[in-house]
């Protein structure tokens, strides 16, 4: 069985969440229904990261839930993690905590999650709309390593994407 790493990275405010949220249910679907296994890996810093976390869960719950894991990918423990720890492990399948980035200073610990992420990636999928930040740093990181991406904010009909990426048959 092969499986299949899709990573998502976006900006913590977003322009059209409902029209993004729509987007993402068709590909999460299609991606559901076209895989042996798929990692989905997400963070939890912003509006597009809880968006595509939820849209994760609904799309499991609708089409398909035995072939797929919902991982937060973490870049170091936090408080609030270790606190709640309980309701965590009950929204996401699966909580990993980012080695290289926990023991690096917090302030560089978010690139160096999202660039092992990516690494880590079959189709990462984006939600970019401006030239700056976190995310648009990621952004360049994937286009740099020439890794499969595609960025639903550029278009309508972010789903027409998908056919120029045939990521679910890679060896």
């Amino acid at each position: 069985m092969r499986t299949t790493t899709v990573s998502f990275f976006g900006h913590r405010q977003m322009k059209a969440p409902l029209q993004t949220e729509q987007n993402l249910e068709k590909i999460i679907s299609h991606l559901l229904q076209e895989n042996d296994f798929i990692e989905f890996l997400v963070g939890r810093n912003g509006e597009f990261d809880q968006i595509v976390s939820s849209t994760i869960r609904k799309c499991k719950r609708q089409i398909r839930n035995d072939n797929s894991v919902l991982i937060w990918d973490m870049p170091y423990s936090t408080a609030e993690y270790r606190n709640n720890k309980r309701s965590f492990l009950a929204y996401y399948d699966e909580i990993e905590i980012c080695e290289q980035a926990a023991a690096a200073h917090y302030k560089v610990a978010f690139q160096i999650r999202n660039r092992a992420m990516v690494d880590r990636s079959d189709l990462v999928i984006l939600y970019i709309d401006h030239s700056y930040g976190g995310a648009y740093q990621t952004f360049q990181y994937v286009k740099k390593i020439g890794k499969k991406h595609m960025n639903i904010a550029e278009s309508d009909d972010s789903f027409s994407q998908l056919y120029h990426f045939p990521f679910y048959t890679i060896p």
